[in-house]
């Protein structure tokens, strides 16, 4: 079949009472996952990979590697299934080493059926980790794509922002200062252009600056990635105002924080978005205590998915949000020790899953 097609009961609300019509849909499911440290086993001279190899730290045998791209094609394939019986159209995901490990992970027999395509490129961040987009290539047909960069810079000179684990404990060493330019360097903006069953959209995967040094130093950082993510949607917008974009990714920040809810000018409710505005359907959740990472026993949505104002039309002629969801079942949850009721992650004595739960909406149009 071209599409998959789902029979949904809606209940239509749109200024007025009816009863709940049957109609059948068009759905596509949309996720970001932070795979946690993806590396494959071997000594990269150009990135600071060595506590993943076999003599390094983590004692990251090919074994282990093999586990744990088993685990992540398992929530690969299972993300949003409750409403949508086939994995993901689209998966942005981070902290992946390289393309080759991409490629590793969509031959895994839980996917590769999926015949994922891939869209990557190498960033400037220290440790090597990276942003992609994985796609099904029966649906999506790519158009363009792009890496753009985030340049931002420290005050002082000759020192490194320390390692703070208010986020992740062993990814903060992501940031990297250069004596000659202050430059921080972090990850790309990937944007991708393409046509979903015929219909172009925008996806734009991202990995904000981390917390290192504390929330508030580090918050500039965050602050102009978000500044650089509404200046790419404002671009598109400019070309064709009805421009359907999707922003999705680690943002190391939470719906409430400045550089989502002032630089990227996000919006809870979609009677709140203003024409070329943006929908932020996660920061409902947050209100909710929900989360996609925990420290201290306390929650927060680092992984969130917003979309423009052209995705929350009442008319589902053409693709239009339906819902969003974190992907949070109880084989991703510790069950016992000190981080009980945390993401499973990788342990001395466990091959886990990651320390993000991931994130996905749905998108849905009416079929003829």
């Amino acid at each position: 079949m071209k599409s998959l097609h789902l029979l949904l009961l809606l209940l239509l609300g749109f200024g007025y009472h009816a009863k709940a019509q049957r109609k059948q849909y068009t759905i596509h499911t949309l996720a970001f996952y932070n795979f946690e440290n993806l590396f494959d086993t071997i000594n990269d001279p150009h990135t600071n990979d060595d506590e993943w190899t076999p003599k390094g730290a983590q004692r990251w045998t090919s074994q282990k590697y093999h586990q744990k791209l088993v685990n992540l094609s398992r929530v690969v394939a299972e993300i949003g299934t409750s409403d949508n019986t086939n994995a993901p159209t689209f998966i942005g995901c981070s902290e992946i080493e390289n393309r080759g490990v991409l490629e590793d992970l969509i031959k895994e027999p839980k996917i590769i059926d999926k015949d994922f395509g891939i869209i990557h490129f190498d960033s400037p961040d220290k440790r090597g980790i990276d942003v992609a987009l994985l796609y099904q290539k029966k649906y999506f047909r790519p158009t363009t794509y792009a890496n753009i960069p985030l340049y931002v810079y420290r005050k002082e000179t000759n020192t490194k922002i320390k390692n703070d684990k208010i986020t992740d404990e062993n990814n903060e060493d992501d940031i990297e200062m250069v004596s000659q330019s202050n430059r921080v360097f972090t990850r790309d903006q990937l944007l991708v252009t393409g046509f979903l069953e015929g219909e172009e959209i925008h996806i734009i995967v991202n990995h904000w600056p981390s917390r290192s040094g504390g929330e508030k130093k580090s918050s500039p950082f965050r602050e102009a990635a978000g500044a650089l993510n509404r200046k790419i949607i404002d671009s598109l917008q400019r070309i064709n105002p009805k421009a359907k974009v999707i922003t999705l990714g680690d943002l190391n920040d939470g719906p409430f924080n400045n550089s989502i809810k002032k630089a990227v000018g996000a919006k809870a409710k979609k009677e709140e978005v203003p024409a070329l505005g943006i929908f932020n359907p996660f920061e409902e959740m947050a209100n909710k205590g929900m989360g996609t990472i925990a420290f201290r026993d306390s929650w927060d949505i680092f992984d969130q998915i917003m979309v423009t104002q052209s995705l929350i039309q009442k008319d589902f002629h053409s693709f239009q949000f339906w819902k969003a969801g974190i992907y949070n079942k109880s084989f991703l949850i510790q069950t016992s020790g000190p981080y009980k009721g945390y993401p499973k992650r990788h342990s001395a004595t466990e091959i886990g899953f990651s320390d993000h739960f991931p994130v996905y909406i749905y998108l849905i149009k009416e079929s003829p």
